[in-house]
């Protein structure tokens, strides 16, 4: 299976932001994300097991800069050029606009995802 990225589904979109993901790829989600400083996935993660993300993910960030904090306070800074494993419990803040390719097991990816829609929903109902 070959996919440009600009095949791969939008399943999320705001002003600088854009979020593309082709679940089951193998049991593998394909993710291409392009975030703009100052991205914090914290409040969207609210009401998960421990506030956090629980899908793991690999992956490559082409540009920019993206601070993993973990749930026991350990925290990571993943730059462009790296390659990434960020195991499940996690939240991040985008910390320098960032492109980044990422792989998440889909049934984990789209439990975290359909919540932090529902999250911008009620972000946006209330303003």
């Amino acid at each position: 299976m070959n996919v440009k990225k600009e095949d791969i589904p939008v399943i999320m979109q705001a002003p600088n932001t854009i979020m593309r993901a082709m679940p089951n790829c193998g049991g593998i989600t394909v993710g291409y994300s392009e975030l703009p400083k100052g991205t914090d996935f914290t409040p969207l993660l609210k009401g998960l097991n421990n506030d956090s993300c629980h899908s793991a993910h690999w992956g490559y960030v082409l540009e920019g800069k993206i601070l993993l904090i973990y749930d026991d306070g350990t925290e990571e800074l993943t730059s462009a050029g790296e390659a990434f494993y960020w195991p499940a419990g996690h939240t991040g803040i985008v910390q320098e606009d960032i492109t980044m390719l990422e792989f998440s097991p889909s049934k984990d990816f789209s439990e975290v995802i359909a919540h932090v829609g529902k999250k911008m929903a009620e972000m946006e109902s209330s303003t």
